[in-house]
């Protein structure tokens, strides 16, 4: 059986993963390495991203499998999303596997844990779902899913308890490697950018969905920038060749070759610290460009019928992470029909030349970090060795 020691060495111990978009793959990354430096019997499998690959996880689904967003886009994916999961669940089982650990995704997860944790599988949920923002009834069905919740912002911590579910705050990784005073400048002369050039990021998404729906309305709006600063340039990262594909082909269809346009493979994080001024799909890379230092607005479009859903069930007035975090309306959200690219433009301009509130954003977004600082990885893989030895009755050193 798993993790039966062997003439004094452990033997591997498997646990199960799953991670479904760019940022859950790199979380997940985080997780699989510390713990990994900590429990070295441990192995990793499930679905899985290239960062968790390249962190050691055996990838049985590749992760784009999952990248699906939106009510109304999962019911075309739903049924052959419902027979991966049903797949997964019938492998974790017949691995015996003691552990099973949700990365995000957890309109994926949260039913795959509950599946899991009836058979007798321990359960960690890493990424708390926004339960803050909106379907607050969910903590109850969180409870009958997960053993254990990683949380990583401090606000979340309360909510759970109060639920009575068993929670860590552990960070947000990408607080630790925060922009500094003197990253944009470092950044310019790494891609060869003045000092005094207009530079915008143009950050559309993660997933091929977000490229099919913003792709177009990013170039909409370079064009308008470019009309009114025509020494702008533009810093667009693409998480895969999937994506990139999709917005190269947007180029083409909207006969925009000519925009001063620098795609990059990833990287969005270097765009963000070189760039003025940030134009951010809403989601993960918004608390991104926070810590980046890069002042930016958010958008996000998706299908009518899925934003009047959302917008039934919301709690607070904003969506995006460092709106949250403030309390308050620091980052201008353009959402559904008030996201176009005239606007978009307007308002990227308008930060640019208020120079008093970039550099106040600058500030309170470097505030956000060190509230959010700590060693994720460390604290994460921690929790899982205490979980691991629930599951197994025993350590796992």
């Amino acid at each position: 059986m798993d993790g039966q020691a062997t003439g004094g060495v452990a033997a591997p111990v498997t646990v199960g993963i799953v991670a479904g978009e760019a940022s859950g793959d790199a979380l997940a990354a985080t997780l699989i390495t510390a713990a990994r430096k900590r429990m070295p019997q441990l192995r990793f499998a499930g679905i899985a991203g290239p960062k968790m690959v390249a962190a050691g996880c055996e990838a049985w689904v590749p992760m784009e499998k999952l990248a699906v967003r939106g009510f109304t886009e999962v019911i075309a994916h739903l049924p052959e999303l419902v027979a991966i999961r049903r797949r997964v669940a019938r492998d974790f089982v017949e691995h015996r596997i003691p552990l099973f650990v949700g990365v995000d995704a957890p309109d994926f997860n949260l039913g795959l844990e509950r599946r899991l944790k009836a058979r007798g599988v321990r359960t960690v949920h890493f990424v708390s779902p926004s339960v803050w923002a909106w379907r607050r009834e969910r903590l109850a069905g969180i409870g009958r899913a997960v053993d254990r919740m990683l949380a990583l912002f401090p606000f979340e911590t309360e909510l759970y308890r109060e639920a009575g579910i068993p929670v860590t705050w552990v960070g947000h990784p990408m607080a630790l490697h925060a922009a500094s005073d003197w990253s944009r400048r470092t950044m310019r002369e790494r891609l060869k950018l003045g000092l005094a050039t207009p530079v915008f990021a143009l950050l559309p998404g993660s997933r091929v969905s977000e490229l099919d729906m913003h792709a177009s309305l990013m170039i909409g709006a370079a064009r308008a920038i470019l009309a009114a600063r025509p020494d702008a340039r533009f810093l667009v990262p693409l998480v895969s060749r999937a994506t990139r594909d999709r917005f190269e082909q947007a180029l083409w269809r909207e006969g925009a070759g000519d925009l001063p346009i620098t795609l990059m493979y990833g990287h969005a994080s270097d765009a963000l610290r070189a760039a003025d001024v940030g134009l951010v799909a809403s989601g993960t890379a918004s608390l991104e460009a926070a810590l980046a230092r890069c002042p930016h607005a958010v958008f996000y479009r998706v299908s009518a019928l899925t934003a009047r859903l959302v917008r039934r069930r919301l709690m607070l007035p904003y969506v995006s992470l460092p709106n949250v975090l403030a309390g308050r309306f620091v980052v201008p959200e353009l959402l559904q029909e008030d996201a176009t690219p005239a606007h978009l433009a307007q308002v990227a301009l308008n930060l640019f030349d208020d120079s008093v509130t970039r550099h106040a954003l600058e500030r309170l977004f470097a505030d956000f970090a060190r509230s959010l600082a700590a060693d994720t990885g460390a604290l994460a893989a921690e929790a899982l060795q205490g979980e691991l030895a629930r599951a197994t009755g025993r350590g796992t050193a």
